[in-house]
């Protein structure tokens, strides 16, 4: 497959995002029961929504990004998942949000594992990665079910609780280089 801006799973209708998905998404991603972990990240305004939109126009011109996801073809977007493979980093990176009525049935998982399918075909030799806090324990289990594994632990630089701790996992087994840019990408530094 070239083309990986619609995909069709067991269940699910995955399809690059477009401007009429705007409400929806932002319905999803200003939900706080969306970010019970990690509040700071909940979309107070709808132009932060769109600049997401627009963020996901360009990653998939890198030929993988993030769905729209519905559960059928004219149904409401319930989520927005995929792998982002962008330039300015060394891996792809696995995300998934839904709207918590649509939660406990598997979607995530689902859209985790097509997303890792399409990014091994994408890019090869790009690690998949996943990034996520260590209290939520749902997110763990789909990066876990979608085949990657954890390679990095540590406190979340910039999270507004001091305790929080950031997981990162991986599809595979990080070379040095790898290794170099996680460290460099997620280890807090000190306040100069």
């Amino acid at each position: 497959m070239s083309d990986w801006r619609h995909l069709r799973t067991g269940r699910l209708w995955l399809d690059e995002p477009v401007q009429d998905d705007l409400e929806d998404l932002h319905r999803i991603h200003a939900d706080p029961d969306s970010w019970a972990h990690f509040p700071q990240g909940r979309h107070l305004d709808l132009a932060r929504t769109q600049r997401t939109l627009d963020a996901s126009e360009v990653e998939w011109t890198h030929g993988l990004g993030y769905w729209s996801v519905r559960d059928s073809t004219n149904g409401p977007v319930i989520g927005m998942a995929g792998c982002a493979v962008v330039a300015d980093r060394p891996w792809g990176n696995l995300y998934y949000r839904f709207d918590p009525a649509a939660r406990g049935r598997g979607y995530a998982s689902e859209v985790a594992e097509a997303a890792v399918e399409a990014a091994h075909v994408v890019a090869p030799d790009r690690p998949v990665m996943a990034y996520l806090l260590e209290i939520n324990v749902a997110s763990r289990r789909t990066a876990e079910k979608a085949g990657l594994t954890l390679v990095w632990r540590g406190p979340d630089a910039g999270n507004e609780d001091p305790d929080a701790v950031r997981l990162v996992y991986l599809d595979r087994e990080p070379d040095a280089a790898i290794r170099a840019a996680v460290d460099e990408h997620f280890t807090p530094r000190p306040a100069v």
